[in-house]
Order: structure tokens, then C-alpha cells, then sequence
């Protein structure tokens, strides 16, 4: 009898000089581990046979497959370690992670068939854990051992305080294990034959694995917590029967998992902001989620802008042009305006008495127009309205948001958006996720970090610079709320088959055209000149007060800001009506003659009526008053920079008593102004229609394009113009010309007017679009019975959101918006996945200056706006909160002549697309709902793929690991700690590093989902190389390089973390090296044979 100790003898050892040539091997242990295998692969070789016992149930099919599922988990999971203590426990990793298991798994496997059976306690009992080794005349024993692993055995280290095992020879000692042994192995009742089981499971590490399997392991290991997460009630609740609906049965698969998504995402916070990008139906998403909802009795209101409420109210209302009418929605529609409004009527609704607090979801259409949250002192905005009545009051509120643009440059854009969801009260979400920060706290730091980043070069000012400066937190954050998706996300990462292809984007088409060809009217840059000089002063009444009497004004009209940080003072209101008016004035003349004429007009007016008035006063005296016009400054209703004036305009009229002012200065400034607008009207009324040098230009484009069509017998055309005016004009000029040459018929869309056609009958908006665009909008089902189509269609911005007109194949911007995102928006309606039209033109009408000089005048014109003395809001500009980039907008509209651009590109901040994770969650909830549970498989397997340099699939590997030490997270830079993810290719460079989660889940998930089968070409090369997984010293090299990338990453961080300001993270934890990573699996992407 001896007691080996593990340090300076090993048992392993010992059992090496024990075993001989036929020796007949019994072992009763808890586990049985291929390492253990390979570490006495000779002396195992020799053995006659082995007989092993797992001495706690293992590999026993459980009778508790009747139990709940929850249950089961928590009983799997110290089984599942034992199962999976086959390929190595925790303490071989060093072995795992030379990643030759496979060979290893192989020849044991081979080895078992041969020589061994193993069998498993099947009871509850415990059993004692002992080695026996039968030789001719002398037996061994060996008492306690812990299990049959490589540590158990001395030749790795573990984490036991002691490891002493007796050795026993003796013949009367060993005897009595020999009998013990025996006795249970032939008790059918206590155990049970378990070769055939651990024969497959070993096999599964060396056989093929299929991409899809790889994928699903992996995302199983990463998700798990969310799957503990997710009960019942955060997924959508199939009895429902809402996949009956005919919306959910309209909707692309992309469209589905989003609105999968967007359920599980308000039963868990409460909040969502679907953010795809244009041009990918997210009406449609939204509408299979309220069906959702209604059809769990739940009380809908959809809160959209007023022009697009028609779009809205279509759904709900029993109409033919409704096309899910069976459908039954009832949801109630307002506009966010109604919000301000407390009278009065809204699509039938009385506004007094609305219930708002009784709304159980409320879905909010292009929501950033809720993204300001200014406190004023003698009044509710439409957001704290919203807040309050709506949200906070009576029942639990869901809140769905939809905007194509949820940042636009500043973070409190979106945190305002967010607040909504949480009802103000940040604590509520913060404490549903993870981080330990405050959502201001994220938000704050977040915006520091955009704000750095906005003033580097416009070189160094790239995506993958503010995704790397952006805290974990803040995509922790985003990824609970936000479900944001581009169109190339979707083009790469979806099966696209079905659903169509987008149409090819032709190279914009870009005119500049004069105003006109006369000689005896005044260019564009006299214009200019005689704008700039014009003092609009009917607009600015305060500026000539008496500065006696000044502050009688002050005091009745300046407004306090957000808890008395500052003013805003009428004068400066004042200013910035002066500058939006002159750069209304620029706009329409860039837009039409007939726009600029009709304001001028109306301006002229103004001043002249303010004259007389001052006349009136001058000649008799007496009380008279003027007002200041913000009240009706004849703007058009369809332009969206001056949305901000009901802003600022506070509800009141200004009062100002003539015998305040300054009459003779006010006299000689509006005089002054007059004189310029009438030779301004002179000027512009020479022109008419035939004289118009871009309006006949346009009726040419027309002509050809009807005559040679970029998509067989395509006819239509859609034309955007900014202003109702413009439009009124286009269609008065070309809807008769048009009728008589090719028979074309017409029809307009405006914001201010009843819609318009050629056709004998009149129709409404939603119908005259079915008309224009037939198969979009399912013309066959909603309006059978009319035989007329339109091919020209002119509209406003009232159509250029939230509508399908895919049928169209050519869009007209007749006047180039000031925001490039305005474009695109128009564009996104013919430019749409599922389009029939294999190509699409976009033709822009520039103005007839040079672009430099273009932007050097609206920066001129811009400047002026800027509001200087609005204290401490920490806004230099309340008015425009508008990107003052003006060299990157230059950029983008340069680029606009040359191609089409994705508003993700046109950001001057951040686009939260792509940054989420949801796709993944859902693919595997979709998963685990066809296929239950997914096997435990080994860690450290491998699929092959591949390579695929188009989607950026370059030969090599990726590896998914997991760190055991859960203190460590670098950095708080992996969204997956502790799961890590690393791509590195052949030569050892990293490709994608661990800090970009997002693109290498779209990688391994492109790559996998869908391939069911392993692909034998490239399992065939890989196997060739790795001498089936003999020499994978070159995978083993990469992983250590992987796990080197991550600590460069943390080393380069932390230095960085030291020299700037707030908490350092060089201190904190670092990653060892690879024995602190456990490999979960990896994907090995095959280049082609050389």
C-alpha cells in the first residue's frame, strides 16, 4: 500500500507502470474525459477490455421530460457538465485549445468500439469512486479518485486543495473492490449500458458539423441569459392567432423578425424605436404589431404628422382602397399637432374630450419631431402633453416610435425619444438592463464622445471611429430599444429570393437651368444681391421701439426657458422670422418663377398695408396698433423649416402702440423694402410660362422619357417640388400639354388643396396614388372598377414619406431640398425593395449657380439665424438645431450629382442602424420554438464554409470563445462578455476584431444560416490540410493570435484611458492569456484550393 501524492508522484504515472499487456481495467468514476484517453493512449491500446461505471447518472435518459421546461434546465446542467467532462473539463483547456481533439476523439472513439463498455449509475444513490487494474496473479486498486480526467490523473493542474490517492496491493484488499465492482455492474436496476451514447457523442466532435449547427451553438452560448430572460409573456403569444391576420401574412421575413422583435421589446421595456431605413415598409411592421396588440384587446392610438394621417387612416377605416379591410383595425388616428390643440375636431374625434390616458399602446409615426423637450413657462408643449396626459396618466402605455432619422446630431434627441418610454423615470429601464450607469449617465457620456468626435478632420470622422469611442452601455442600451435595420443589412443578411431584388440605382441626373433666356429680366445672382439687402422690417416691430419704452414689451412678451436658464427674447424672434422669410424667399425662387412672384406679391401687400396704417396714425393720431406677422407670415403649409415657428410663436399676437415706436426709421426701412420688392415683381412678371427656361427644359426631359422608357412601356414619372405653389404651377403647365401629346394623364398632390387629375372624376389622395401606382397599392383589389391610370404625378413633401410608388421608375426633383435627407426620403418611394422596375433614374434641377457660391450663400443666409443670446441652454441655436457642418452637407450634395446615397451616409452624426443584435435573438427564438431545446454539444467543434470576399468572407477563422474568469470584460468593450468573438485570417492579421460584434454575428450568420448540411468541398480541403485534424498547429497559432488581438486592444485602450479624463482602465483587469478562454466553437472559412 502507497500514497501517491499528484506533485512529486503522478497517478498517471503510476498507472502507466501497472497496466500491462492484457490487463483488465475497472473504473467507477464521476467522469471520463478523452484527455485522460490520449494522456495513456499506449498503455489503454494494451488493455484486453474496460469496464467503466459513471458513478452519477450520466447519459440516462431522464423521466422528467413531463416536467416543466424551466425545471429541466437547472437539472441538465450539472449532468450536462459531467456529458460534456468527455472532451476535457474546465481544467484541460490548455489541451482543448490546441484544438486536436478531434484527432484525439477519433482514435478513442475507435478504441472504445474495440475494447470498452461503460455503464451508468441510473439511481439516485451515491457510489464510491475507485480504480481497479485485474493482471495476471498482481491486481491494483486505486481509492479515492475524483474522475478519469487528464487532472485527476496528475498531468494537468486543478483546482483541489489535495489530490492523495491510496494504492492498494495487497490481494485481499483489491479482492473486495473487484467484488464491489462486479456486483454493481451486474445489477441491472442500480446501472445501466451507456457504450452506444458515449460511442455518438464522441463522434459528434469528429463527424462534419453543419454550418447552421455551428451558428446555433454559438448563439445559444451567447444568448443565454436573454433566453432565461424571455418567459412566455415576452414573445408574441401565438394563440393570439395574429399570424392569421392578413398584414402579418403581407409582411417580408425581414419585416417579421422586426416585428417580432418590437413585441418582445415592449413587453420587456415598455419602448421601441423601429428605425430601419427608407424604403423598407415599416408601416406595414407597425400595423402587424398593433394588430398584435388589438387583438389582445389592447386600446391603440397612432400619433403621426398631419400629412401623413391619410396614409394612417386609410388601415382603419372600412374603405375599398383598404387593403387589409378584413383585418378589422380600429385603432384611432390623431396628428401630432392635435396635441397642442385642446378644441376644435380631429378626423371626426372631439378634441376635449379625447381619453388619453386610457391608450394601452401608442405609436408614434416619424417621431423625432418629438425629440425637443423645452420647458416654457406659460405653457405645455405637444411633448410634455404627450408625457403627461397620454403616457403617465391612466393606464400602462407601450410606445412604439418610427422614425427613418432618430438622431439627428445631438443624443438627447434620441434619450427625449427614449423617455417616452420609460415615462421620464430613467430608473425603469435602467434597471431592466445590465449596465450599472444611469440612462442620463450613458447619454452624457455618449454625447461627450460624439462631440469630440464631430471635430476631428472629416478624414479621420468615420463610423468605425465613434462606434469605437461610444461605451458598451450606450449599445446595451440602444440594442434594447432600437431595431434599426439598413437596406445592404438586409440585402447581405436576408434571403431575398422571394421578396425581389432593389432596382439598379442609375447615376443621378443633374441640370442647372436659368430662370430664363430674356435678356431684360435680372439673373439669379442680382436677385441674390437684392435679397441680402432687404431689411424685411414689416416683420421686426420691436426693433423700433422707443428704448424708453422698451421694457414694458419685454416684460409681456419674452418667454423664460426650461426652469429659468434663459430667455428668448422677442427681438430675437424677431431676427430669425427676418432670416427664415429671406431664405423662404431664396427657396421658392429657386424653386419656381410663379413661387417667388406669388410671395413677393404677398409680401408687398404686407408692408403696403403696414404703411397705410402708419399713414392713418400720422394723419389723425389717436391708439392705433400694429401686430407683428408671425401670426400669417403667408408661408406655405408644405415646408418643413418653418415647422419650428408655432414653436416660437408662443400663441400670442404682439401688440405694439404706434406711439411707441420709432415711426420715421420704421417708415424709411419699409419703404426702402417696398421699392425693392416691386422691381423685384416688375422683374419676375416678364416671365411667363414659354419664357420659363427650366419649366420647358422639364417638359423636354418628359418628352424623352416617355419616348424612350428605361423599363419596357414604363411611362411614369413622379415629380417633388418643396412648395404647394410650385406644384400648383407644374400641373396647370404640363397636365394639359402632356393630355394633348401623348395622352399622359396627370394629376397633383398638395398639403394645402384637394388632390387633382385629368381624369373626368374627382378622387381623394389615397386613391389618385392607387391610380398613379396600380400593383403597388393593389389597385385590382381596392379600386376594380376603374379603368384609369395616371402616369405624371406631382406632389409635395406631403408624399415623399410613408408612401409606395414603386410602380414609377423616374423621379424629378423639380428644386434640390437644403437637407440631402429630404432627397433620399423622395427617393425611398420608388426606390423600395420588391420593385418591378430593374432601374431607376433620379434627376435633380440645381440652381444655376455654382455649388460653392450655393452653400456660401445659404451659410451667409444660415449665420444670420443664429441666436446668439439664448444663455446656458447649452444650444447655441434653438431655431435650427440643424447640422452647422456646412462643408460636410457641401459633401453631400456633391456627391448627390454624381449617385444616389444612403441616408445611413448623409448622417452628419450617427446612424444607429446595424448596431443591434436583435436578428440574432429571434433567429435563435425561432429555432428553439421549431426544435426545442438545441443538444448540448461539445464545445470546441467547428463547421467549414467557404470563403466569400463579396460579403467580406476572407479565408480564415473565426473563432467564438468564452472567458472563465467572468471578472475580466476589457474595457467594458464587448457587448457578448464573456463571450468573445474574433476573426483572424491565414496569415495570422486580425480581420475583425472583438470589439465589432455586431458585423462578425452578420459574418457567421451569412455564412451559416440555411446550410443544414455540412459543405463537403470545403470540409475536404480543410481536412486535407489539418490531416483530419492531426496538424492543427496553424488554427492553434491563429487563436493565440485572437486572444493576443484582444489584449492589444485593451493595453491600446487603457493607455489611452490613463492620459484622458475620467475613470482609468489600466489598472482594472487584464486577460491573461489563452488559458483564461474556453473556445465555444470556431468557423473556419476555406479559401479556395491554390
Amino acid at each position: 500500500m502507497k500514497i501517491i501524492d499528484n506533485t512529486s508522484q503522478l497517478l498517471g504515472d503510476d498507472l502507466k507502470s501497472t497496466v500491462r499487456r492484457g490487463a483488465r481495467l475497472r473504473i467507477a468514476a464521476s467522469c471520463f474525459s478523452i484527455y485522460a484517453f490520449e494522456a495513456l493512449k499506449a498503455e489503454l491500446s494494451k488493455v484486453e477490455s474496460l469496464q467503466f461505471i459513471f458513478t452519477s447518472p450520466t447519459f440516462v435518459p431522464m423521466d422528467v421530460t413531463d416536467r416543466l421546461r424551466k425545471e429541466r434546465r437547472e437539472f441538465f446542467i450539472p449532468k450536462a457538465a459531467r456529458e460534456r467532462g468527455l472532451y476535457g473539463t474546465e481544467f484541460e483547456i490548455q489541451l482543448r485549445n490546441k484544438l486536436t481533439q478531434r484527432a484525439v476523439a477519433r482514435e478513442c472513439a475507435e478504441w472504445i468500439r474495440k475494447k470498452a463498455r461503460f455503464r451508468s449509475n441510473v439511481t439516485k444513490a451515491p457510489m464510491q469512486q475507485f480504480i481497479h487494474v485485474g493482471s495476471d496473479g498482481n491486481d491494483a486498486a486505486y481509492m479515492p479518485i475524483s474522475g478519469f480526467t487528464a487532472v485527476d490523473l496528475g498531468f494537468q493542474k486543478g483546482d483541489a486543495v489535495s489530490n492523495l490517492v491510496t494504492r492498494f496491493d495487497d490481494a485481499a484488499h483489491t479482492q473486495v473492490y473487484l467484488q464491489l465492482f462486479d456486483q454493481i455492474w451486474s445489477d441491472e436496476e442500480k446501472v445501466g449500458d451507456v457504450t452506444a451514447a458515449i460511442c455518438d457523442h464522441i463522434e459528434s466532435v469528429y463527424q462534419e458539423n453543419s454550418p447552421e449547427r455551428i451558428y446555433f451553438h454559438i448563439l445559444y452560448n451567447i444568448f443565454q441569459d436573454f433566453l432565461d430572460e424571455v418567459d412566455q409573456d415576452a414573445l408574441p403569444n401565438d394563440l393570439t392567432g395574429y399570424k392569421d391576420s392578413l398584414v402579418w401574412n403581407k409582411l417580408f421575413n425581414y419585416q417579421r423578425d422586426a416585428a417580432t422583435g418590437i413585441i418582445n421589446k415592449l413587453e420587456m421595456h415598455n419602448g421601441c424605436i423601429l428605425a430601419d431605413s427608407v424604403g423598407l415598409g415599416k408601416t406595414f411592421t407597425a400595423l402587424a404589431v398593433i394588430k398584435y396588440y388589438e387583438l389582445r384587446n389592447r386600446s391603440v392610438l397612432v400619433l403621426c404628422p398631419k400629412k401623413l394621417a391619410d396614409n394612417w387612416r386609410n388601415y382603419n377605416t372600412n374603405l375599398t382602397t383598404n387593403i387589409f379591410a378584413k383585418d378589422r383595425f380600429n385603432y384611432d388616428v390623431l396628428a401630432h399637432t392635435d396635441l397642442s390643440r385642446t378644441s376644435g375636431e380631429s378626423f371626426g374625434i372631439p378634441l376635449n374630450r379625447v381619453n388619453w390616458g386610457n391608450y394601452d399602446l401608442v405609436v408614434i409615426d416619424e417621431s423625432h419631431n418629438f425629440r425637443n423637450n423645452d420647458v416654457f413657462k406659460d405653457r405645455e408643449t405637444r411633448y410634455q402633453k404627450l408625457m403627461n396626459k397620454v403616457i403617465r396618466a391612466g393606464v400602462k402605455t407601450k410606445v412604439l416610435m418610427l422614425s427613418a432619422t432618430p438622431v439627428n446630431n445631438r443624443f438627447s434627441d434620441l434619450r427625449n425619444q427614449l423617455a417616452l418610454a420609460y415615462e421620464g423615470e430613467s430608473e425603469n429601464l435602467s434597471r431592466d438592463l445590465k449596465s450599472k450607469t444611469g440612462i442620463e449617465e450613458i447619454f452624457r457620456r455618449a454625447q461627450k464622445a460624439f462631440n469630440a468626435w464631430s471635430e476631428l478632420p472629416p478624414s479621420e470622422r468615420t463610423a468605425a471611429a465613434i462606434l469605437k469611442a461610444l461605451d458598451f452601455d450606450f449599445f446595451e442600451l440602444l440594442d434594447a430599444v432600437t431595431i434599426a435595420r439598413s437596406r445592404k443589412h438586409i440585402e447581405t443578411f436576408y434571403d431575398t429570393k422571394d421578396i425581389g431584388k432593389f432596382p439598379q440605382r442609375r447615376k443621378p441626373l443633374s441640370y442647372q437651368c436659368p430662370i430664363t433666356h430674356r435678356p431684360d429680366v435680372l439673373g439669379l445672382n442680382d436677385i441674390f444681391s437684392r435679397l441680402s439687402i432687404l431689411k424685411l422690417a414689416v416683420y421686426a416691430p420691436i426693433s423700433y421701439i422707443l428704448p424708453s419704452r422698451l421694457s414694458k414689451y419685454e416684460e409681456i412678451y419674452d418667454t423664460q426657458v426650461e426652469g429659468g436658464r434663459g430667455k428668448l427674447r422677442q427681438a430675437d424672434r424677431e431676427r430669425s422670422l427676418q432670416a427664415l422669410m429671406t431664405i423662404n424667399l431664396l427657396k421658392r425662387l429657386e424653386s419656381s418663377v410663379e413661387a417667388f412672384r406669388l410671395t413677393l406679391r404677398a409680401l408687398g401687400g404686407n408692408i403696403a398695408k403696414t404703411l397705410e396704417e402708419i399713414g392713418g396714425f400720422e394723419r389723425s393720431g389717436g391708439s392705433a396698433s400694429v401686430t407683428d406677422f408671425l401670426g400669417e407670415p403667408g408661408f406655405d403649409a408644405d415646408d418643413e423649416d418653418l415647422a419650428g415657428l408655432d414653436e416660437f410663436t408662443v400663441g400670442k399676437k404682439i401688440q405694439i402702440s404706434l406711439a411707441d415706436m420709432d415711426l420715421p426709421s420704421w417708415k424709411h426701412d419699409l419703404e426702402a423694402d417696398l421699392f425693392l420688392i416691386r422691381e423685384l415683381v416688375a422683374s419676375m412678371d416678364k416671365v411667363g410660362p414659354e419664357d420659363d427656361a427650366k419649366l420647358q427644359h422639364l417638359m423636354g426631359v418628359i418628352a424623352d422619357k416617355v419616348a424612350e422608357p428605361l423599363n419596357p412601356g414604363n411611362r411614369k414619372v413622379l415629380i417633388f417640388t418643396a412648395f404647394a405653389d410650385t406644384a400648383n404651377y407644374l400641373y396647370s403647365n404640363l397636365a394639359p400639354a402632356f393630355l394633348k401629346s401623348h395622352g399622359l394623364h396627370s394629376g397633383k398632390v398638395t398639403g394645402s388643396d384637394a388632390p387633382k387629375t385629368t381624369l373626368k372624376k374627382s378622387y381623394d389622395f389615397q386613391s389618385l396614388l392607387t391610380l398613379f401606382s396600380p400593383r403597388s397599392k393593389e389597385k385590382h383589389l381596392v379600386l376594380p372598377h376603374e379603368g384609369g391610370e395616371l402616369d405624371i404625378l406631382i406632389g409635395t413633401d406631403c408624399i415623399s414619406e410613408g408612401q409606395n410608388l414603386q410602380d414609377c421608375d423616374y423621379l424629378i426633383n423639380y428644386d434640390i431640398h437644403w437637407n440631402p435627407v429630404r432627397i433620399i426620403q423622395r427617393f425611398g418611394r420608388i426606390d423600395r425593395i420588391g420593385s418591378p422596375n430593374d432601374q431607376i433614374q433620379l434627376v435633380n434641377y440645381w440652381p444655376d449657380i455654382s455649388l460653392d457660391e450655393y452653400i456660401n450663400l445659404k451659410e451667409r443666409v444660415e449665420n444670420r439665424m443664429v441666436i446668439a443670446d439664448v444663455t446656458a441652454t447649452g444650444d447655441d441655436n434653438v431655431l435650427t438645431a440643424k447640422s452647422s457642418d456646412i462643408a460636410y452637407r457641401k459633401e453631400q450634395l456633391m456627391r448627390l450629382q454624381e449617385e444616389v446615397i444612403e441616408l445611413e451616409d448623409v448622417r452628419t452624426g450617427i446612424s444607429i442602424t446595424d448596431l443591434g443584435l436583435n436578428d440574432f435573438r429571434m433567429d435563435l427564438l425561432n429555432h428553439i420554438k421549431e426544435n426545442g431545446e438545441p443538444d448540448h454539444l461539445p464545445n470546441g467543434m467547428h463547421a467549414v464554409v467557404p470563403a466569400q470576399p463579396t460579403l467580406g468572407l476572407e479565408p480564415g477563422v473565426i473563432f467564438a470563445l468564452k472567458n472563465i474568469h467572468d471578472s475580466v470584460n476589457v474595457n467594458q468593450q464587448n457587448r457578448l462578455h464573456p463571450y468573445y468573438l474574433v476573426y483572424v485570417s491565414e496569415d495570422g492579421e486580425v480581420v475583425v476584431d472583438h470589439t465589432e460584434v455586431k458585423r462578425l454575428l452578420d459574418l457567421i450568420r451569412s455564412s451559416c444560416k440555411g446550410q443544414a448540411e455540412p459543405i463537403q468541398s470545403a470540409c475536404r480541403l480543410f481536412n486535407e490540410r489539418t490531416q483530419d485534424g492531426r496538424k492543427m498547429e496553424q488554427c492553434s497559432t491563429l487563436l493565440s493570435a485572437a486572444i493576443r488581438s484582444m489584449i492589444e486592444v485593451k493595453e491600446e485602450k487603457d493607455l489611452d484611458s490613463l492620459f484622458s479624463g475620467g475613470r482609468t482602465t489600466a489598472l482594472v483587469h487584464t486577460i491573461a492569456g489563452l488559458d483564461d478562454f474556453e473556445l465555444i466553437a470556431f468557423l473556419v472559412v476555406e479559401g479556395a484550393p491554390a
